[in-house]
């Protein structure tokens, strides 16, 4: 049992580590070395918990993602999709801006987007999709599309938002606005195109 909380623990120290890590110094620079010293063990240790220095990474994003708990309460007490999304988004903002190493692997994905988020942990994708179902539910989304393909519309428009304040440094909480604004109401004039 000591040695799991010892295990436990010790993760938790590299990832704290990492993450100041990769904020001072950007992913590139930021080595598993530089990372153990930070969290005051040695490299063979956090090579024991975490195959790579990617590895690390990626477990900092998920652990984000799974920060959602207040998010998902919004969404139990049925509170306004489109205030809630609006939300999110620019609190996702935020978090890009003040994690970019982190950010940029987040929105370089190494596997192919699905329409289905991954089951197996909680994930961005998921509560924005979750998100717009309840906005179905609530009249304010469009029920003619399923709410996994226009997540996915969405993350892509707020993706590349997200790459441009990355390098810009800044993204205006009305450009996040802007977006949902014009995803919820569709960029179209409500006129279907005609066959051809």
């Amino acid at each position: 049992m000591t040695s799991l909380k010892r295990t436990e623990r010790s993760r938790a120290l590299i990832l704290d580590a990492a993450e100041s890590a990769f904020r001072e110094l950007g992913f590139d620079r930021a080595s598993v070395q530089e990372i153990a010293s930070r969290a005051g063990l040695t490299r063979k240790t956090a090579y024991n918990l975490f195959g790579s220095k990617e590895e690390i990474a990626h477990t900092l994003i998920a652990r984000a993602e799974a920060q959602d708990a207040g998010y998902r309460a919004c969404i139990a007490a049925e509170q306004d999709a489109v205030a809630l999304l609006e939300t999110v988004l620019i609190d996702s903002a935020h978090w890009c801006l003040a994690n970019a190493a982190l950010a940029k692997l987040a929105l370089a994905p190494s596997e192919r987007p699905t329409l289905v988020p991954p089951p197996h942990r909680p994930s961005f994708q998921g509560l924005v999709r979750d998100i717009l179902v309840l906005g179905q539910k609530q009249g304010r989304i469009r029920k003619d599309e399923a709410a996994e393909f226009m997540a996915l519309v969405m993350l892509g428009v707020f993706g590349q938002l997200m790459l441009s304040a990355l390098h810009m440094g800044e993204v205006p909480a009305t450009d996040v606005r802007k977006i949902v604004r014009l995803m919820v109401e569709g960029i179209g004039d409500g006129v279907s195109p005609k066959p051809q």
